[in-house]
């Protein structure tokens, strides 16, 4: 087999990465087609096709892998069109989506509401049954009540349906017996189950996470059942592979049984490619940042490890799936800029996305975008964009900013293109400080990782709105999420709920539970192809001070586990704590209470290598295309650049802002702040003038240059 690909489906374009044997790799973008994303998937195929001189079957058949992440599931819950779906839950609790946890989001705003449930009342239905907090029977289940509630939701249509009953965790029996039930009458249906899906304490998170699975999965099984079947007619007979929200990857079927998993599948994989990315410059920690057509995604790795959450919303519904920690802003190259009631000028969150898109593309658009800006703003080449693919009209674009943000704010139009620029800058700076500053990171002491077709135009603006003074523009950036597929593993988390005094505790039962996890785990990796060598495990803990709310959770390692070492990892709890909250109470010797036990099975994938280069020289003189004039935001002058064909940099070029390289899916601006050298695998890496010579080393190596 010749060819690997990964696909990232985004809001405006589609990307592709096709990966060859010799571990070269070619980019390509295609619009994405909202209605049916499949067609988008087929197209870019059919492109590859045509390009290796093939019929999209015989280069299909040359195909080992496709690694896809879809926006399908998350598209279906922002916009409230999931399947119909009905909930089974413990009576007198039908009311917990709404209820929440009974804390207002906004607790100073009066007229706050909740966001709207997935599920509407009527389709909540309550279920005499009760276990108590230890598993025991407290009201026996009524089978007639489950026998009515099937009844009606035949009748009603319902497509998909939920089982939740309280304390489920501890005792599945009553969920079980439900669901078998529901599974009896009505085997049509998408049934999720909250003590297979999320075993684990807290009724509203299991509730709101279950009823997420249960609203999308049936979207996810008709779109993956759909790209499956049009891949084999096309005569594909390789392994299709789906994105999931943790970085990793499984197959179609454990992806449309476990749907949630995929609600934030597509940015998950750009953390995956940061690791890789500044790991062959020596990096252990960054920060990464992708700016797409439609959103901004901005997430932390630290030792080579992005972060993790189980306290995840989407919507401002909670998912407590484990996830990976991406904040997600509507800031992209298709965000609108509008004038808020009180005269300030906006950037998003609405996108112009691929239909009708900016302005400038002249396909309809009226409204004036980011990338309307960056075009009047001399950023962008009109008749180069998508490598001459997509001609801009410059015209439209000043048109569309004059009369929407100019004219009203009574600016020239240049200075409110200006604006746009600045306001969306300063928009992603703020997404970096949430997954930085306010979990305790100083972003200055991490390399910015900046990806996305519109992410390299913007970074040097809002890196220095951080004092951010080093980034690396991977060479496939404008693919970014695409190319971290085809370097993810296959993964799936699992999670026990054991309450206990961590000084109590059995560590004898905890290796049992682990035990089970991982006989799981196993089971599941091996029926996807991995061989029993190729698994490896994390275990962790979630673990609190007596009578907290929240827990933190801390890695363990397997010796500990045997060690049966509970002294050991107490003390680290206490170091976790202060860290992440400024105190301890170790010395007041407050109890430690142990609450969830967790395990991640990862089976291990054979990756692309990176691709090096010889070194040429650090002249770009060969590279140059002509000079244009640009306007510079920090010194609020119009000036003459070089402009730099990106595809003729190679190895050791170095480039001094201000200067403008073009790339055919993507375009880097370099401040007069920042000086830019291409390292040996084709990336860029941007760093402030005062700090060139230890940078120029890192990426220089050994050459004695």
């Amino acid at each position: 087999m010749k060819y690997k690909i990964g696909i990232d489906v985004g809001g405006t374009f589609t990307d592709f990465l096709l990966a060859y044997e010799d571990d070269s790799s070619k980019i390509y973008k295609v619009l994405s087609t909202p209605r049916d994303p499949s067609e988008a998937t087929l197209a870019g195929l059919t492109e590859m096709a045509a390009d290796c001189d093939l019929s999209l079957p015989e280069f299909l058949q040359q195909v080992s892998v496709i690694v896809h992440g879809t926006t399908v599931t998350t598209n279906a819950v922002l916009t409230y069109s999931g399947a119909k779906t009905a909930l089974l839950t413990t009576e007198g609790l039908r009311d917990s989506l709404e209820m929440r946890r009974g804390i207002r989001e906004e607790q100073y705003n009066n007229r706050f509401q909740n966001a709207r449930p997935l599920i509407e009342r009527y389709l909540r239905l309550p279920i005499a049954e009760r276990l108590e907090n230890d598993g025991k029977v407290a009201t026996a289940l009524s089978r007639q009540d489950v026998a009515d509630a099937v009844a009606f939701m035949a009748r009603q249509g319902v497509e998909a349906v939920a089982v939740c009953f309280m304390n489920s965790f501890v005792n599945n029996r009553h969920e079980e017996a439900a669901a078998a039930i529901v599974s009896d009458k009505m085997p049509g249906a998408y049934l999720t189950v909250s003590s297979r899906l999320l075993p684990s304490i807290r009724f509203y998170d299991r509730v709101s996470t279950t009823v997420l699975n249960a609203y999308v999965g049936p979207i996810l099984r008709k779109y993956l059942q759909s790209l499956t079947s049009k891949l084999q007619a096309a005569q594909y007979r390789g392994v299709l592979l789906i994105m999931q929200s943790n970085g990793g990857v499984t197959s179609p079927d454990l992806a449309i049984e476990r749907a949630a998993t995929t609600l934030l599948s597509g940015p998950a994989a750009g953390p995956v490619a940061g690791v890789e990315y500044t790991a062959v410059q020596g990096y252990e920690d960054c920060i990464t940042v992708d700016m797409g057509g439609t959103s901004f995604d901005a997430a932390l790795v630290k030792d080579r490890t992005p972060m993790v959450t189980t306290t995840g919303e989407i919507n401002r519904l909670k998912l407590a799936l484990p996830m990976l920690n991406v904040v997600t802003i509507g800031a992209g190259g298709g965000s609108i800029g509008w004038i808020d009631d009180g005269g300030l000028l906006k950037m998003g969150p609405q996108s112009a996305g691929a239909t009708p898109g900016p302005a400038c593309y002249d396909r309809g658009g009226e409204y004036p975008t980011c990338t309307d800006a960056d075009l009047l703003l001399g950023y962008l080449d009109p008749g180069f964009f998508a490598g001459g693919r997509i001609p801009l009209n410059v015209n439209k674009a000043r048109r569309a900013v004059e009369n929407y943000i100019a004219n009203p704010l009574k600016l020239d139009v240049y200075e409110a293109a200006a604006g746009m620029y600045n306001v969306i800058n300063v928009n992603m700076a703020a997404a970096i400080r949430e997954v930085s500053i306010k979990q305790g990171h100083d972003p200055r002491d991490f390399p910015l990782v900046v990806a996305g077709g519109a992410g390299p135009n913007h970074a040097c603006m809002f890196a220095q709105e951080l004092d951010i003074p080093l980034m690396i523009i991977p060479r496939e950036s404008s693919i970014f999420c695409a190319a971290g597929m085809l370097r993810s593993d296959l993964k799936h988390n699992f999670v026990r709920t054991f309450v206990a005094l961590l000084e109590d505790t059995d560590p004898a039962a905890v290796r049992k539970i682990f035990d089970e996890m991982q006989a799981e785990g196993d089971r599941l990796l091996l029926a996807e192809g991995i061989a029993r060598d190729g698994i490896n495990y994390q275990f962790s803990v979630d673990l609190r001070y007596i009578k907290q709310y929240h827990e933190v959770n801390l890695a363990i390692s397997a010796q500990e586990l045997m060690r049966q070492n509970l002294d050991q990892i107490a003390g680290r709890f206490h170091q976790q704590h202060r860290k992440h909250y400024g105190y301890s109470l170790e010395e007041e010797k407050t109890a430690v209470e142990l609450i969830n036990l967790r395990l991640v099975c990862i089976g291990i994938t054979r990756k692309p290598a990176f691709r090096q280069e010889d070194y040429d020289r650090a002249d770009p003189s060969r590279a140059a295309k002509y000079r244009r004039k640009i306007f510079l935001p920090l010194q609020k002058q119009v000036e003459e650049v070089d402009v730099y064909d990106g595809l003729r940099l190679k190895f050791g070029n170095k480039i001094c802002g201000p200067a403008i390289i073009e790339q055919v899916n993507t375009t880097t601006f370099v401040t007069p702040e920042y000086n830019l050298m291409v390292d040996k695998y084709g990336s860029y890496t941007m760093y402030l003038k005062g700090m060139g010579e230890a940078v120029e080393k890192r990426i220089l190596g050994d050459l004695g240059i």
